[in-house]
């Protein structure tokens, strides 16, 4: 698969050639995270940090709590390495810290070894210090304590001349069965498919700045089908994940929804079909994935509208359901609420709003049995929903948050505050409005 890059410096997206000077500045590295990150998981390096000049700090947190990321460059503490885990960096590319005493500290599965090489010799310190080491002994030595490594060739890297296929397929079984990310000269999408064949992955940033290689073909370069059309079976879903449609895909289609952000399909009847272009029902396309086999896709699109099916309801398999469904129904009452309609009340008094979410929260809280707790939790669920809609943020937020606080390795203590400690059957609400 491909792994789009992005090297900051001076707080510039920036390619370099052999490590010695830019080639280009690629621009705004936060824009240039939105465009990549829809087809997965990017990565990003400090520079300034790796070479000890400086760092570009604030710039790479924005991007891991934004978008998926792996983040490298100057991890050379420990305080580093946690900050940037709490914020939401899936992944960490760790260099001259990489040594068992430092990896150790921290999960396995969220390390990636980074190795660069130079002729072979493993090169540190922003590439200005030999160590006399061969990466298969550094991979070797370092493969109980990462989940996966990231080797570059810095002879080629910027270079547009390829990456070195024979000598990457070689250090594969080095790594014992561990994810290996190759950076360093990649140009073509067959590069991508030959590495993903055999299990690893292709790191980009030159290519695909320049636009030698299209961040569409690249991504689509270890994608099959069997149909004779060679379309792309392709399933639609909303942020949370849930279905909305089944529809089709070509490299076309592909091309025109990761360059405009929207959801762009292959109709087998009509071409190019541009969702919500007729009925205004338009989709921001925030991710693509591609299925196991390499043979479906999955839009992750937020849908605007009624719905994304043409009949008007939410989906081609009918309305959603639960909480879907309530807050749809929720945002619905802020617009054309009907009359009497408790939901805009709501919407309209925060001092009612915020005193109901403490009554229920403190019912819920008091439940007794199942059937309590799940009549309660409801009602909490319906009264936050409202709260969320009159705050102009969405469930999907809630989600998107929920799965950063999951990427922490600081955990807070969790002691209650005094305000809200129990006594008796009563619990104190003082303070709180």
């Amino acid at each position: 698969m491909l792994v789009p890059s992005i090297d900051i410096q001076n707080g510039r997206a920036v390619q370099l050639r052999g490590g010695s000077y830019p080639t280009l500045d690629v621009g705004d590295p936060l824009e240039l995270a939105a465009r990549l990150s829809r087809v997965g998981e990017i990565a990003v390096v400090d520079l300034d940090a790796a070479r000890g000049t400086g760092d570009n700090r604030a710039v790479v947190e924005k991007i891991v709590r934004s978008y998926p990321a792996r983040v490298g460059g100057g991890i050379r503490s420990g305080e580093d390495a946690q900050r940037l885990l709490d914020a939401g960096a899936r992944r960490l590319m760790i260099g001259t810290m990489a040594e068992p005493g430092f990896l150790g500290r921290f999960p396995r599965e969220r390390l990636i070894a980074a190795l660069d090489t130079l002729n072979g010799e493993i090169q540190v310190e922003g590439w200005t210090r030999g160590t006399g080491q061969r990466a298969e002994e550094r991979m070797a030595e370092l493969s109980p304590y990462v989940g996966g490594f990231l080797l570059t060739f810095i002879e080629s890297e910027g270079s547009l001349g390829g990456i070195p296929l024979d000598r990457a397929e070689r250090l594969i079984p080095a790594a014992g069965g561990l994810r290996v990310t190759f950076a360093g000269g990649a140009a073509t999408a067959g590069e991508i498919a030959r590495l993903d064949s055999v299990g690893a992955d292709v790191q980009a940033g030159t290519a695909l700045a320049t636009g030698a290689l299209g961040l569409a073909e690249a991504f689509a370069a270890v994608l099959h089908s069997d149909r004779p059309d060679a379309l792309w079976p392709t399933l639609v879903c909303d942020e949370s994940g849930r279905s909305l449609g089944l529809v089709w895909s070509d490299l076309e289609s592909l091309r025109t929804a990761l360059d405009s952000g929207t959801g762009v399909y292959r109709s087998r009847s009509r071409g190019l079909w541009r969702k919500g272009e007729e009925s205004g029902n338009v989709q921001a396309l925030l991710r693509v994935e591609v299925d196991c086999d390499r043979d479906a896709l999955r839009f992750i699109v937020r849908q605007t509208g009624p719905g994304f099916c043409h009949t008007g309801s939410f989906s081609c398999f009918g309305e959603a359901g639960g909480l879907a469904r309530l807050e749809r129904t929720v945002a619905s009452r802020a617009v054309d609420a009907p009359p009497g309609s408790y939901t805009r009340r709501l919407l309209e008094d925060a001092a009612l709003l915020g005193s109901k979410l403490r009554e229920e929260s403190a019912e819920l809280a008091r439940a007794a049995d199942t059937e309590e707790a799940i009549s309660e939790a409801a009602d909490l669920l319906y009264f936050t929903l409202v709260k969320l809609a009159s705050s102009k943020a969405s469930l999907a937020q809630v989600e998107a948050e929920l799965d950063r606080r999951s990427l922490r390795v600081t955990r807070r203590g969790g002691a209650a505050k005094q305000a809200y400690l129990q006594d008796g059957e009563e619990i104190a609400w003082t303070g709180l409005h």
